[in-house]
């Protein structure tokens, strides 16, 4: 827990993809996930959470994470955007897109 928070308190945009091991949706957005990682590496830093973590628990209760998969992006720990549910390569582009518009923050 003390090492998530250290993420999410960072200057940097962070991503975390709370998902299932178990959870179909979330089996499709690993690739997607994967890519996103890949492609915008320095836009936003990528960590996936497994919610069966047991020593995750504490963050997954912190965050309501009652369905999965659900994405969340933090910077200095708060919760810029959050969605629950698959969604596309091209729509997760423009969700980072509009985050970094809304908060005036630089691309590298």
């Amino acid at each position: 827990m003390d090492e998530f928070d250290k993420i999410i308190w960072r200057d940097a945009l962070t991503l975390v993809d709370f998902f299932a091991t178990w959870c179909g949706p979330c089996r499709m957005m690993h690739p997607v996930i994967d890519r996103f990682k890949q492609e915008k590496n320095g836009r936003m830093d990528v960590y996936k959470i497994d919610i069966d973590d047991r020593s995750m628990h504490e963050v997954v209760k912190r965050y309501n994470i009652a369905s999965v998969p659900t994405l969340m992006v933090f910077r200095r720990g708060e919760v810029l955007w959050r969605r629950s549910g698959a969604m596309s390569y091209p729509e997760l582009v423009r969700a980072l897109e509009h985050i970094e518009k809304s908060h005036r923050i630089e691309q590298s």
